[in-house]
């Protein structure tokens, strides 16, 4: 079993959305440092499916920011980033493939300013395409600076199209031994609980995901050119607008694109 001390010092989170640091590592945090937090995209989608009740997607986005800024000052942390996009904005939820070069210049960027000695992210997992798209940020990020990377699993379909939380995806490479899972002591879940419950306007996050188990492990050698397992990914079965083919294809563009 590995341990998460590369983590506990000045250590910068990459994760998709407001409330994925929170259900991810809300215990991590605590025990960290000098924690950094960097949402890939503003967290909030096109489709007004998602924010049609708060009336516009701006009020939408604006709120989510509201609510991590008061998740995560519950455990101290007050250096808050976003990413941006080709228009100097923050990226829009679910299209981050769409943005990788200028995200990665963004995160870059902020990785020169900031100096972390570490760089946490999500697993490449099919769950979510933001979150996929952390992953291949981190990925370069680690190859062109060594910057230690780390991850954590946040949810995916199996491949027989069951949903699995918190759970690492079987991969070829990657050892068990390599894993670090922690569990919090009762302070630490209360906290956690406050941070997750923050996120009102998220609701079912908090019976969904498992608040006092977390694991990580040292970024796996994904083959980013393919989804990262052969089944139906859950944004697939959710009948999103992008295949895993169609963001696997963004990631080699990106990939390919990099300096040797």
């Amino acid at each position: 079993m590995a341990d998460v001390s590369p983590l506990l010092g000045r250590t910068m989170v990459l994760v998709a959305h407001p409330d994925d640091e929170s259900v991810g590592c809300g215990v991590l945090l605590q025990r960290m440092q000098d924690g950094i937090l960097v949402f890939a995209t503003d967290g909030g989608p096109t489709d007004r499916y998602f924010w049609g009740e708060y009336g516009t997607r701006e009020a939408y986005v604006e709120l989510r920011e509201r609510e991590a800024r008061d998740a995560l000052g519950i455990v101290g942390i007050h250096d808050i980033y976003y990413l941006t996009g080709p228009d100097g904005r923050r990226i829009q939820d679910q299209e981050a493939f769409r943005s990788l070069p200028t995200a990665y210049d963004s995160l870059k960027k902020l990785v020169t300013e900031v100096k972390p000695q570490a760089l946490l992210t999500l697993a490449y997992e099919g769950g979510h395409p933001d979150h996929d798209s952390c992953s291949v940020l981190a990925h370069v990020l680690h190859a062109e600076t060594k910057l230690p990377v780390w991850e954590v699993p946040l949810y995916h379909r199996s491949t027989d199209g069951k949903g699995v939380h918190q759970e690492f995806l079987p991969l070829e490479g990657a050892r068990d031994e390599e894993i670090a899972s922690i569990e919090a002591t009762p302070d630490e879940l209360a906290r956690k609980r406050r941070m997750v419950e923050a996120y009102a306007s998220q609701p079912g996050i908090v019976n969904a995901f498992k608040l006092d188990v977390e694991r990580f492990r040292p970024q796996a050698p994904y083959d980013y050119s393919k989804p990262p397992h052969p089944g139906k990914l859950n944004y697939e079965v959710w009948q999103w607008r992008m295949s895993g083919e169609e963001v696997s294809r963004a990631f080699m563009d990106f990939l390919n694109g990099r300096p040797r």
